[in-house]
C-alpha cells in the first residue's frame, strides 16, 4: 500500500492535495509538537478538517510526547489508523488498546536506532508496525538502508504467524528505494517528496505501487523457499 505524506505538500491547499493522491491506499498525516520531535506541524484541528475533506484512511503517525493522553482523540477524529513513538509512551499496551476502543488501528513506531527486539512481544497488541528509515522530524532526508534488518525481523515473525500486522516503513522512500524496502518485507510505504515533488502525484503513486509490488514478489518468493 501507498502512503503518501502530506508533510510534502501544500499545507494551504490540503484538500487539493488529498485529492491529488486519490488513488493512493492511505494518507499519511505526520502530526509533530515541537517537543518529541524538533519540528512543528499539525494536530487534530486539522485532521478533523482533512476527513470532511477526503473519503483517503487517514494514516495519523504522531510524534508527540505524551500520546497516552492525545492519541485516543484522533481515533476519535476519524483517523483509521494512529501510530505514536515507543520512545514516547508510558503505557505502550494501555495506548494502543485505548486506540482500537476508540475505533482506529493501533500502529507503533520505533526510530532507527531503537531495536526491535524489546517491542516483539508487545506487538502483538498492534495492527501496524512503522519503521523509521529517517530520524523523525523532517521530510526530504536521505533513506537509512540499515534499518531494514528491523523489517526482515518483524517480517519473520509475521510470515512464522507470531504477529498479525502491517508493516509500514517511513523516511526516503523513492523510486530509488522502495524496492530493497518491499524485498525486506514492507507491506505500507509512506512517501512524501517522491509524489508530492512529481509533476503528477497521482502518476507517481502508481508508479511507486508498480515497483512495490514487483519487490513484494520477490519477498514472498524468498518466504516460499525457507
Amino acid at each position: 500500500m501507498i502512503a503518501p505524506s502530506i508533510l510534502s505538500a501544500d499545507f494551504a491547499n490540503l484538500g487539493a492535495a488529498a485529492e491529488a493522491v486519490s488513488q493512493a491506499d492511505w494518507l499519511h498525516v505526520d502530526v509533530m509538537d515541537n517537543h518529541f520531535v524538533p519540528n512543528l506541524t499539525l494536530g487534530l484541528p486539522v485532521v478533523k478538517s482533512l476527513r470532511r475533506a477526503t473519503d483517503l484512511p487517514l494514516d495519523c503517525h504522531l510524534m508527540i510526547e505524551n500520546p497516552d493522553r492525545w492519541a485516543p482523540g484522533y481515533a476519535e477524529a476519524g483517523a483509521a489508523n494512529v501510530t505514536f513513538h515507543a520512545e514516547a509512551a508510558r503505557d505502550v499496551i494501555g495506548t494502543a488498546r485505548a486506540i482500537r476502543s476508540a475505533g482506529a488501528l493501533a500502529g507503533l513506531s520505533i526510530k532507527p536506532g531503537t531495536p526491535i527486539e524489546p517491542y516483539l512481544e508487545v506487538l502483538k497488541e498492534f495492527d501496524t508496525l512503522l519503521v523509521m528509515s529517517v530520524e523523525p522530524g523532517f521530510g526530504g532526508q536521505s533513506f537509512m538502508p540499515e534499518v531494514l534488518s528491523k523489517v526482515r525481523t518483524a517480517r519473520e515473525h509475521v510470515n512464522a504467524g507470531h504477529l498479525r500486522l502491517f508493516i509500514e516503513i517511513d523516511g526516503g522512500i523513492s523510486a530509488d528505494t522502495i524496492t530493497q524496502a518491499a524485498e525486506a518485507g514492507v507491506d505500507v510505504f509512506v512517501a512524501g517528496s517522491a509524489v508530492y515533488e512529481a509533476a503528477d502525484p497521482g502518476r507517481a503513486v502508481e508508479l511507486l505501487r508498480e515497483q512495490a509490488r514487483a519487490g513484494m514478489a520477490r519477498c514472498a518468493h524468498a518466504a516460499g523457499r525457507l
